[in-house]
This record gives C-alpha cells, sequence and structure tokens, in this order.
C-alpha cells in the first residue's frame, strides 16, 4: 500500500514493474524521491544537485512536483544546489555557505533584500549585488570619486578591515538629481522585461537594472541608489550601522 501511494505522489501509477535500467533520467529522480517517500521512518530527505542531468523544460515540471510532494508528505528536504532559481523557487528556509561556512540563514526575500555576505549578494539575484571597495564617513559611502548616501551612520568600523558597500542593480536609478553620481556606459542588454546597463564606475563594473521603456544615450549615465538598500561590509560580512 506504502508503494502504490508513493508511486501516486510522484506520478508513476502502475510503473512499479518496470527496470529501472529502462528509465528515462528524469524517471529515474522520481524512483529516487519515492524510496525515501516510501519509508515510515525517515526524518528527511536529502538531494544532492538531484535536476542536473535534467533538460531545461523537464526541470521546471520536477521542481514544481518536488514543490507539491514536499507539501502532500510533510517530510523535510534538504535539497543542494548551485542553481539560485532551483534554491529560491523551492526552498522555504535557504542556507547559504561559503567556504565551507554557513554565511545566511533565512527566506529568499531576506537573502534578496538584506545579503548577510558579500557572496550572498553575488550569489542571490540576475545580475547579482554590486560590491564596490568604499570609504565610509558619517552616512555617506565615498567610491572611486562618488558620493553614495546611507540610511545608517557607521562608526564602529572595524580598523584595517576591508570595507565595502553593495547594491543591487534593482536599486539603482538614472537620474538628473545633484546628488547622482557619474557612470561610464558600456553597453545595454535588453532582456525583454528590463534593460541591463553595463556600466563601470572608476574602472570597476556596475549593473543597473532600468524599465524596458528607458531611452538610453550617450557613454555616460547619472545614478542615484536607494540608500535604504546600500549595505555596508567589513572583510565581506555586513554591517548594521547605526539609525
Amino acid at each position: 500500500a506504502r508503494v502504490d501511494e508513493a508511486a501516486r505522489m510522484i506520478g508513476l501509477e502502475g510503473e512499479p514493474g518496470r527496470a529501472a535500467r529502462g528509465l528515462t533520467a528524469d524517471l529515474k529522480q522520481k524512483i529516487s524521491l519515492g524510496r525515501g517517500l516510501v519509508r515510515a521512518d525517515v526524518g528527511a530527505i536529502l538531494f544532492d544537485e538531484p535536476l542536473t542531468v535534467i533538460d531545461p523544460h523537464m526541470k521546471w515540471l520536477l521542481r514544481a512536483q518536488l514543490k507539491r510532494i514536499h507539501e502532500e508528505a510533510d517530510v523535510t528536504m534538504i535539497y543542494v544546489t548551485h542553481d539560485q532559481t532551483e534554491a529560491l523557487t523551492f526552498a522555504d528556509r535557504v542556507v547559504v555557505m561559503y567556504d565551507g561556512e554557513v554565511v545566511q540563514l533565512g527566506t529568499p526575500q531576506e537573502l534578496f533584500e538584506r545579503p548577510a555576505h558579500t557572496f550572498v549578494g553575488y550569489f542571490i539575484g540576475s545580475p547579482g549585488m554590486n560590491v564596490l571597495p568604499a570609504r565610509i564617513e558619517g552616512d555617506r559611502a565615498h567610491v572611486e570619486g562618488a558620493e553614495i548616501r546611507l540610511d545608517r551612520g557607521y562608526p564602529d568600523l572595524p580598523a584595517g578591515a576591508r570595507i565595502e558597500i553593495g547594491v543591487r542593480p534593482e536599486y539603482l536609478k538614472l537620474s538628473t538629481w545633484d546628488h547622482a553620481f557619474p557612470a561610464a556606459l558600456k553597453r545595454v542588454e535588453d532582456v525583454g522585461r528590463a534593460k541591463i546597463l553595463r556600466c563601470e564606475i572608476g574602472g570597476r563594473p556596475l549593473a543597473v537594472v532600468a524599465p524596458e521603456a528607458t531611452e538610453i544615450g550617450g557613454s555616460q549615465v547619472r545614478l542615484v541608489a536607494d540608500p535604504a538598500h546600500v549595505h555596508v561590509y567589513a572583510d565581506g560580512h555586513r554591517v548594521a550601522g547605526r539609525a
């Protein structure tokens, strides 16, 4: 009865009699999942990059099925992946590891909005977070001659630490305001739903996500960053700052 129930959950009703060697790659992955579901004493099911060998279209289908099975079976699933899309669409909580160390644990939204480590900012998001060396004075960050506003002060930054700021491309906007800073525009990538501006500031790359309808002209743009979404990092780790 448990075999029949597990087969139903993974969409393989009537198939348990087939030899595994005759199955496609995606069906073999389903069988592996079924072996975990069929046992009554399983505390957690562990996946190690289970969709690596699956073609892109089938990945989307299997990912949706795994999400449904997870909710239906009510079993903890731990899913290891290098694909941020898989991590963000599949998981309720994501653990990001870097150099063998857990650098952040949180919901997909927390990882996107408040990356606790520069690697999290780089790994989560497409394009990833811009990370730039900076000098902090009061509630201002100075980057290659540009001044970027912060919504907090940082009086307690550790001496000798590598200080950087991180700002996601989505929180940079074209502007003609007086406090906007200049950046050299290198190219524009039209991805259909938006335009990605590939810029440079002091020779360092800077990505900006602009609305699809934005008119881009010339070789230079002026930008402002949303102060609430500019993060300060010391040796890669986010510093909270003071209101």
